[in-house]
């Protein structure tokens, strides 16, 4: 199923359409959100409306897939087995990432620059405006590193732990973070259980990940001890406590420095170092992160279809 479920987001891709499962996660979470979040409300008691949140949301959508799936048996075996594994496609997105990175490495390489920054801007939350060449490779690759966890192995981890219904169930974790899990006056509280219940959910594929990218740095002849160097030393620095061991790999892997100076609306702010400064950041380290991806992707894959027959006595 996992095999197939990356053949049809490389065919298909994520469709634009209200009908995308994701989107309508995150319609869930923004009606519930707007029921529950009461600025008012005391910060302990924010706190507890966003476990409400967490608990509603999850449930949910675990209950919901699982009647889809459970649907999809009662018609065909066959048909929960496509069906499910278009369901999967829907929680990964190498297609996308892929996709994004190259259409900026495309613009770098035309010395269109300001096109660069236009798009980039549209995978990062920092500003974009200001960015040099060397910025808007260091903002891309780094997206497409952090993304390599919680867009890929994470939901295909789960998925081997749970099937279909605990591969959305952990999409489910990671939209409600992407939505509310900041740390601004609005949502430090209420969004705080569900930053935590997705730093929780992405601890063990964070590290898979950082392990995975040092073994595609030794097939793609990058610098495989350098990788695992860099891991080991800077991946705790970063301020999320799983986003540093995808960047921290990639940027040993490839011998350049990941990390620096950002602004958010204006605002400085400085995110620590991942790796060496050897060589100055290029449009080519992000086809470089882009090939390793892949590579990660299809070494998981791999480990999935084979677990099964490892166990057999």
């Amino acid at each position: 199923m996992p095999v197939l479920a990356v053949i049809f987001d490389i065919l298909i891709g994520d469709p634009r359409t209200k009908l995308h499962p994701v989107v309508l996660i995150g319609n869930f979470i923004a009606a519930l959100e707007h029921k529950l979040l009461d600025a008012a409300h005391t910060r302990r008691h924010q706190k507890c409306q966003g476990a409400i949140l967490v608990i509603t949301v999850l449930t949910t959508t675990y209950l919901i897939t699982w009647a889809i799936m459970a649907g999809l048996s009662l018609i065909h075996p066959y048909a929960m087995w496509v069906g499910g594994a278009f369901l999967l496609s829907f929680t990964i997105s190498p297609r996308s990432l892929a996709a994004a990175g190259q259409e900026i490495r495309r613009y770098l390489l035309q010395n269109n620059l300001e096109q660069a920054r236009f798009k980039v801007g549209w995978i990062v939350g920092r500003d974009t405006q200001e960015l040099d060449v060397s910025e808007v490779t260091r903002a891309t690759v780094e997206t497409i590193a952090e993304n390599i966890v919680d867009g890929i192995i994470a939901p295909l981890f789960y998925f081997l732990l749970g099937g279909v219904p605990l591969a959305y169930l952990y999409r489910a974790v990671n939209t409600m973070d992407s939505m509310v899990g900041y740390k601004n006056d609005k949502y430090i509280a209420f969004g705080m259980p569900a930053a935590k219940t997705d730093d929780l959910f992405n601890f063990i594929p964070a590290r898979i990940t950082a392990l995975l990218i040092v073994i595609a740095a030794l097939f793609l002849r990058y610098d495989v001890k350098n990788a695992y160097h860099m891991v080991m030393r800077d991946a705790r620095k970063h301020p999320s406590p799983n986003s540093g061991y995808a960047e921290a790999g990639v940027a040993g892997a490839l011998g350049i420095r990941l990390g620096g100076i950002n602004f958010y609306g204006g605002i400085k702010s400085f995110r620590a170092y991942m790796g060496d400064d050897c060589q100055p950041l290029a449009p080519k380290h992000i086809k470089q992160t882009i090939t390793m991806m892949f590579l990660v992707t299809g070494l998981f894959i791999l480990f999935i279809t084979l677990l099964p027959y490892s166990l057999i006595p």
